[in-house]
């Protein structure tokens, strides 16, 4: 009897539908998890309670004509309120489930729009580093060009420095020489002079 009355009650246990691929929003998420709490929290209290009925009644069968009579009514009233206990916590776990699943398709969802968008994106970005890579390479070959601008005129300032100085130098040994060339043709006149009258002294009589 008792064995009958299990299988009858397992294949009347209804099937229970998965939920849709939407993800729900917050409230109804809330709502849902909520529900799934108090199925959980009222088929803990639904056994409990059989569980106690149970030990009640088998210790009351003890005092009846028909004890195993008594004791499988006891035990198959204990299985009815088990098994209800037991639909209720699979419908609260398959709200769960169905959450979870929504939460992870929701996740999957937000991290292909994520991908899609920086794919989108990609275009852009490559196009601002390449700029970017660009105007740093000009900045630095303008600054390259300064440098080696600044050099060149450092070396022709230089040069033209050295020139002058050169000058200046050839200007002076060139006056040196010429006050040296006067001085001498002075010598030379003087030391011609006093020959020519040392001679004409010597003729006179």
């Amino acid at each position: 009897m008792a064995t009958r009355l299990i299988l009858l009650l397992l294949c009347c246990l209804p099937t229970l539908a998965a939920a849709g691929d939407a993800a729900p929003d917050a409230a109804d998420r809330q709502q849902r998890l909520d529900r799934a709490a108090a199925l959980k929290a009222d088929a803990a209290a639904r056994r409990k309670a059989a569980d106690a009925v149970l030990e009640r009644q088998q210790a009351d069968c003890v005092k009846r004509f028909f004890v195993n009579a008594c004791r499988d009514d006891a035990k198959a009233e204990h299985l009815r309120a088990t098994l209800e206990a037991r639909r209720l916590e699979n419908e609260g776990e398959a709200i769960e489930r169905d959450i979870r699943r929504a939460d992870a398709a929701e996740r999957e969802a937000g991290r292909a729009a994520e991908i899609e968008q920086r794919e989108r994106e990609r275009p852009e970005r490559e196009a601002e580093v390449a700029a970017r890579r660009q105007s740093a390479e000009e900045a630095a070959a303008k600054h390259q060009a300064e440098k080696e601008q600044k050099a060149a005129e450092g070396v022709r300032r230089k040069a033209a420095e050295a020139e002058k100085q050169r000058q200046k130098q050839a200007e002076h040994a060139a006056r040196l020489a010429e006050k040296q060339r006067k001085a001498e043709k002075k010598q030379a006149e003087a030391e011609r002079k006093q020959t020519e009258a040392e001679r004409k002294k010597a003729e006179s009589p």
